[in-house]
């Protein structure tokens, strides 16, 4: 093996970005494949080495000391492994000692002429090795990019799904993950987030989403140079791909407008932003640490009359003056929806005109009116002058009372009837 071989290990390294030591491993296992194939026996263990420099090969044979023997080829006893040791045709790994589970070397003659056969299995074991290596690398790569943004192409649609070419590997898009309404066409250049990634059988399954709330957020940090400078911060996004999102933001610095931030001088930075997702609404509302000042922005358009909170089961009864009710409820109900999702609040919308304080009130006033009323009368009736009885002197007697006068009626007499004689 000669320099020119490494070259080309490293040229097969760099085009499939991986490292040069993956590269010369999975060769030295290919090549001691072959020195097995062509000059040894099936059940042997033979590793190779190969001087990453010089291109040098050395080659050995393993086995490993166990209790009982079941495989000459590749297993010797504890008592065995240090005779041969001793006697010098074997050694052990530098820095171990000979033990039970441990292996003994066998150094066998270095050959590189290897039969059509044997070439044909190393050159088998090299491809499914580098295969392996690099599943793994891909795997780990895109795992770390897990809820990030990248960009993509479209490459095919099968039966609903969306396969999105992300260059060393491809996603796929779900019907559930696509933005409803967006249709696509194969070489279409699309923004994704990567929600997931897994292994499978055949490599890498990367689950790709552009109805995820954080393409969102990419987008506007694209847009927003105050969000990337850390002047503004983005505190929670509710959507619904397709239709409406709702966004908070916060400034982080004194003297920034976080909302105006995000829309842009006449709109230009949301738009840019809605150009990538096609028509879908875009509120963008002030956060408060405030729940009910959270809630009642959170509900924009809509102007809310009243918020009510209950800590206990973290529901929020909002009152809205009828005119502006179906305005916060929304369409299916879809304003107070997102903004339930958004504060993390369940949100129950009434009408002002019967909110339970303004009988409560009522009552309270019909009740002070009457015990209004019944103080007055009270009043008057204690300013009425009373009968003072004069002061008795002492030794005077009580004077006795006079009996009353017996008032007779007299009978009218009926006058005598005059007969004439």
């Amino acid at each position: 093996m000669n320099a020119e071989f490494i070259s080309a290990l490293e040229q097969i390294a760099e085009e499939k970005r991986i490292s040069k030591e993956s590269i010369l491993e999975a060769t030295e296992a290919a090549l001691g494949a072959a020195y097995r194939k062509d000059y040894g026996k099936p059940s042997q263990i033979i590793r190779c080495k190969i001087d990453p420099v010089g291109g040098s090969m050395e080659f050995w044979m393993e086995k490993e000391v166990v209790e009982e023997v079941a495989d000459e080829n590749s297993e010797i006893t504890l008592t065995d492994a240090k005779k041969e040791i001793k006697s010098g045709s074997a050694t052990i790994e530098e820095g171990k000692e000979t033990e039970l589970g441990g292996f003994i070397r066998y150094a066998l003659p270095t050959h590189e002429d290897f039969g059509r056969i044997a070439a044909q299995t190393a050159k088998q074991v090299i491809i499914q090795r580098l295969k392996e290596v690099e599943r793994e690398v891909v795997f780990n790569e895109f795992k770390n990019m897990e809820g990030q943004m990248v960009n993509g192409s479209v490459q095919q649609i099968e039966g609903g799904n969306v396969v999105v070419d992300l260059g060393r590997a491809n996603g796929i898009m779900f019907p559930s993950e696509q933005i409803s309404g967006e249709h696509y066409r194969v070489g279409q250049r699309i923004k994704v987030i990567v929600s997931q990634v897994e292994k499978s059988n055949r490599g890498s399954q990367i689950l790709v989403s552009r109805a995820h709330d954080d393409l969102v957020r990419y987008l506007f940090m694209m847009e927003v140079p105050e969000i990337e400078a850390g002047a503004v911060a983005i505190m929670g996004i509710a959507r619904e791909a397709g239709v409406r999102t709702k966004m908070s933001v916060r400034a982080l610095q004194d003297g920034v407008d976080p909302v105006g931030s995000c829309v842009g001088q006449r709109g230009t930075r949301v738009q840019a932003v809605l150009s990538e997702i096609g028509n879908e609404k875009i509120d963008i509302v002030l956060w408060n640490e405030d729940p009910a000042t959270y809630i009642t922005n959170a509900l924009s358009p809509a102007k809310v009359d009243e918020v009510r909170l209950s800590q206990k089961t973290g529901e929020a009864l909002v009152y809205v003056v009828p005119e502006q009710l179906s305005l916060a409820i929304g369409k299916n109900g879809q304003n107070v929806r997102l903004a339930a999702k958004l504060t993390g609040w369940k949100i129950d919308v009434a009408d002002a005109t019967n909110k339970p304080a303004i009988k409560e009130i009522k009552k309270e006033k019909e009740e002070k009116e009457a015990a209004e009323s019944i103080n007055d009368a009270k009043t008057k009736k204690e300013k009425k002058p009373s009968k003072t009885k004069k002061p008795k002197k002492e030794g005077e007697e009580k004077p006795k009372k006079k009996p009353a006068k017996k008032v007779l009626k007299k009978k009218k007499e009926k006058p005598e009837e005059k007969t004439e004689g």
